[in-house]
């Protein structure tokens, strides 16, 4: 599957994410092709300074909830609280990625690793959940119990903030990449795709999440990244919580 001339989404689900990119771009009163100097700087700043702020703030308002998860983890699980691991930030620097642990400790790897190589290459299988295609693993046996629930609600990734005040991401951006992900990432995959901060959420978490496809979710990545934009972000922001709270894509 190739991108078309417009880098719009194709595929199985196409027709959501167009129809959601549509209305996130006609609601921004500036593309971010048409920013540049002075304003482009202070947007920039604008942003870092919400990540600062609404990062600060939902963590003091999120504590009670975080701390309740850690300890539910400890009770149900032998290991860590959080989940570890190296991913790709801006231009291509690495850091440690946070999450809640939703998998049993030391499980093996190689699931995952087998599993994102056929979906960068387009052959994973999809399952079908309440009439919907989902592009993800479904009954992994790696996951607790306690895990599905964290991660249907995404509050599995409430731990990245920590990683936004420490400046490696941003509440909104292009979903972080695994390095050996990155390794299998096509030429067209790769384009402009490591110039912004990763971030907590993006545009393919509120067109779909896992039923989007793989080219679709950087289709959309590269989106964001060409029209980023402190208004776009407000918007992905309130759009986020929408899709959080009606579990819309989540398996």
């Amino acid at each position: 599957m190739q991108p078309d001339s417009q880098g719009n989404p194709q595929g199985r689900g196409s027709g959501e994410c167009a129809a959601e990119w549509d209305f996130l771009s006609c609601t921004s009163p500036c593309e971010g092709r048409l920013r540049s100097g002075a304003w482009a700087r202070l947007d920039r700043a604008a942003r870092r300074c919400l990540d600062l702020v609404a990062g600060s703030v939902a963590l003091v308002l999120l504590a009670p909830l975080m701390l309740a998860i850690a300890a539910g983890i400890k009770l149900t699980s032998p290991g860590p609280v959080f989940f570890r691991q190296r991913r790709m930030g801006q231009n291509g620097h690495l850091f440690t990625f946070l999450k809640f642990r939703t998998m049993y400790h030391d499980c093996d790897q190689s699931l995952h690793r087998e599993y994102v190589t056929r979906l960068i290459e387009n052959r994973a299988e999809t399952h079908e959940i309440g009439g919907k295609s989902f592009f993800k693993l479904a009954h992994d046996p790696r996951v607790t119990t306690l895990g599905r629930i964290l991660r249907i609600t995404s509050l599995d990734e409430l731990p990245q903030l920590f990683n936004v005040l420490k400046g490696e991401m941003s509440l909104v951006g292009p979903r972080p990449p695994i390095p050996y992900e990155v390794e299998r990432y096509k030429s067209w995959q790769l384009r402009r795709l490591l110039e912004a901060k990763p971030g907590i959420t993006g545009l393919w978490q509120v067109c779909g999440r896992a039923t989007t496809t793989f080219d679709e979710q950087v289709r959309l990545d590269l989106r964001y990244v060409e029209n980023q934009s402190l208004w776009l972000d407000l918007v992905i922001i309130l759009r986020t919580f929408k899709a959080v709270f009606t579990t819309r894509g989540a398996c």
